[in-house]
């Protein structure tokens, strides 16, 4: 009789515990107040009240990366995904005046490369720190049959807290507030399938030089990491400036921007108010996509809105560049009628038409 054994199947249980003992040192590196504990139990622990919390109401969120995994993988650069997995669930988090406190990841693969897995979380760890959460746990999933060789996927789970009375949006977001854009970083984690798509049509290759991005190659600069917008952000709102926040994720400004708006109202937001990042001319070119579709599928160069009242719009923008974010007045609030909705004055000069 045959004896087989876990590794015949395809799944290597030593190279699993050695990618825990690679990432302790990551996981150690994002402590916070109000951690407890370490990797390898069965859950982990969180203290609120060693935190600073006195009546707190828990957010949560959870996301992945999309297809921009493709590219990553292609490209064999694993090294800036990770980061796009907490931007993803923190600045969900921090739009409802909640702080990012801790993080859990799930990596799931066909067979485990050790230094593949390792190189994902250690921008896991890097997304983390620029957060200010704690990355707790997670679960690396070895899958024969499930993934081809070299291919894996992710998710992200993020908790965070605000106190009771201090979540986003207010309750007095109307008509004569100020709309402010923070700069996205490129196309961020939504729109690949879009922008591969893209590729074919351009017959371009993720090594050929970047036409919109001196001196790297298309893979690096397409694969540039989510801005993460955690601690400007929660400045601003402790210090009392803004009423709402959005994420501008899928849906771009029309899709997102309203989610925080009231019924009866309409965000009106004036194209050509921000700089468009050049890889969205490039996309819009090479794919022949129309701007309203353009407008509709990606950020466009904002990836958080911010609603201000108007007296508090020069102290925000101040406090945001305290804290290296160049802001932009983009539009402003009006009445409408029914659900609320954006509408755009113009669209970017930099597209084709």
């Amino acid at each position: 009789m045959t004896r087989l054994t876990y590794r015949d199947a395809g799944v290597d249980i030593e190279a699993g515990d050695a990618l825990v003992d690679r990432i302790k040192p990551l996981a150690r590196s994002t402590d916070r107040t109000g951690t407890m504990g370490g990797l390898g139990g069965f859950g982990a622990l969180f203290d609120l009240r060693a935190a600073g919390f006195q009546d707190p109401v828990l957010v949560s969120s959870t996301d992945g990366v999309g297809t921009k995994l493709r590219l990553a993988i292609d490209a064999r650069h694993h090294g800036t995904v990770g980061i796009d997995l907490v931007a993803m669930c923190v600045n969900d988090l921090v739009v409802q005046g909640a702080e990012p406190l801790f993080f859990l990841d799930y990596f799931a693969t066909g067979a485990l490369d050790v230094a593949q897995a390792a190189e994902v979380v250690s921008g896991i760890a890097e997304g983390c720190r620029q957060a200010g959460c704690a990355l707790v746990g997670g679960e690396t999933a070895e899958m024969p049959g499930m993934y081809h060789k070299g291919d894996y996927d992710l998710a992200g789970f993020s908790v965070g807290a605000a106190e009771r009375g201090a979540l986003l949006p207010a309750g007095d977001v109307g008509p004569g507030d100020v709309v402010l854009g923070l700069g996205a970083s490129g196309v961020h984690s939504n729109g690949f399938s879009l922008v591969r798509r893209i590729l074919e049509a351009g017959n371009a290759g993720l090594n050929d030089p970047a036409p919109f991005a001196a001196g790297r190659s298309l893979g690096e600069a397409l694969l540039e990491p989510t801005r993460i917008y955690v601690k400007p952000v929660l400045a601003l709102h402790r210090a009392g400036l803004i009423k709402a926040a959005a994420h501008i994720t899928g849906g771009g400004l029309p899709g997102n921007l309203p989610r925080v708006l009231p019924e009866g109202t309409a965000a009106v937001v004036e194209a050509g108010s921000w700089p468009v990042p050049p890889v969205f001319a490039w996309l819009a070119r090479t794919g022949g996509v129309a701007p309203d579709e353009m407008l509709r599928v990606f950020n466009c160069g904002i990836g958080m809105a911010l609603v201000v009242e108007p007296s508090k719009a020069e102290a925000a923008i101040a406090m945001l560049a305290e804290h290296g974010e160049t802001a932009h007045r983009i539009g402003r609030i009006e009445a409408g009628a029914g659900e609320a909705e954006v509408r755009m004055e113009g669209l970017p000069t930099a597209w084709p038409n």
